[in-house]
């Protein structure tokens, strides 16, 4: 946790409770490095710029009228969250693409975690996601926390959604970064990591097209593969084998149970960023499990990643 010393905190208009400052007030203050904290919000008013009977001089100085109006405001919603542990900064921009506007200020502002309110659906006791959200998931080249609460959950544990059945050095390395978040958030929130493994199911296709095949030796193989696999990951990074879980079943159905039934505060995951027409139809197994998950999310990308919105 102490390795985030630039936090970009994201401003919710439409929420009294700011829960992304209340969440990067409390990850700044215990950055064992003084720790810088924007506070930041892109606001846009489509009626500002068609405004034919004004000059492009008042055009901007309306805008910047309720820039200021937006600042008066955010200095407010901070001031109970000013500490003499970090330094805490107001900025608003005019942009009509909210996500393009805080990817930009990552990068012109070198931030290394973007922290950013979202909303959960009471009913289905599941997290909707704007297209904001969204967009940051698939392109911010930082890690990206999306919380819903502005306390940490009492006696709340960290999870970390691990691939450990994959060969490839990306998702190796992925795993490495997401189980040494989980144990720095946990030794900074008091809480107690955990990793969770889903193994896909045994197809059912391969037993009918070929009758001498055995499903359950089939199943053990898999499971096995998996177990020794996050055996070795465990016991890389000094984890108790108590506090590892491997389940068969999609990831979209084991991760957000596990994260229920171990009390998670924060499910650490790995995303892969996919845009374009392969994030339309293919989707994302990350997004897939965020979309159903109750908990707060920290999404990590793989190393090397590379925005599509990055300054040239």
């Amino acid at each position: 946790m102490s390795i985030y010393s630039n936090i970009l905190a994201v401003a919710d208009v439409n929420r009294d409770e700011q829960v992304a400052l209340a969440r990067a007030a409390k990850l700044a203050a215990h950055s064992r490095s003084r720790s810088q904290l924007t506070f930041f919000l892109s606001i846009y008013d489509f009626s500002y710029d068609m405004t034919s009977m004004l000059s492009s001089e008042e055009r901007d100085a309306m805008r910047q009228g309720v820039i200021s109006q937006r600042e008066q405001w955010m200095r407010t919603i901070a001031q109970p969250y000013l500490s003499d542990d970090f330094d805490l900064h107001i900025k608003v921009v005019w942009h009509n693409r909210p996500y393009e506007a805080i990817i930009h200020e990552v990068f012109e502002g070198h931030h290394d975690i973007v922290i950013k309110g979202t909303r959960k659906h009471d009913l289905l006791e599941s997290v909707l996601f704007t297209p904001t959200d969204w967009h940051l998931l698939r392109k911010c080249p930082t890690p990206v926390a999306l919380v819903k609460n502005a306390h940490w959950p009492q006696g709340a544990n960290i999870i970390a959604s691990v691939h450990v059945g994959s060969e490839l050095e990306t998702h190796q390395d992925l795993n490495d970064r997401m189980v040494e978040q989980a144990m720095s958030m946990s030794e900074r929130l008091n809480a107690t990591p955990y990793l969770v493994n889903a193994y896909p199911a045994t197809p059912a296709n391969i037993a009918i097209e070929l009758p001498e095949f055995d499903p359950s030796a089939y199943s053990d193989a898999i499971r096995g593969h998996h177990l020794t696999s996050m055996k070795a990951l465990r016991q890389k990074h000094g984890i108790a084998e108590e506090h590892t879980l491997v389940e068969q079943g999609l990831p979209e159905e084991v991760i957000p149970k596990a994260a229920s039934s171990l009390n998670a505060g924060i499910c650490v995951i790995g995303t892969t960023g996919r845009t374009g027409l392969s994030a339309v139809f293919l989707g994302n197994t990350a997004e897939q499990v965020i979309d159903k998950i109750g908990c707060d999310i920290l999404a990590l990308k793989p190393e090397g990643f590379v925005s599509p919105l990055a300054p040239n």
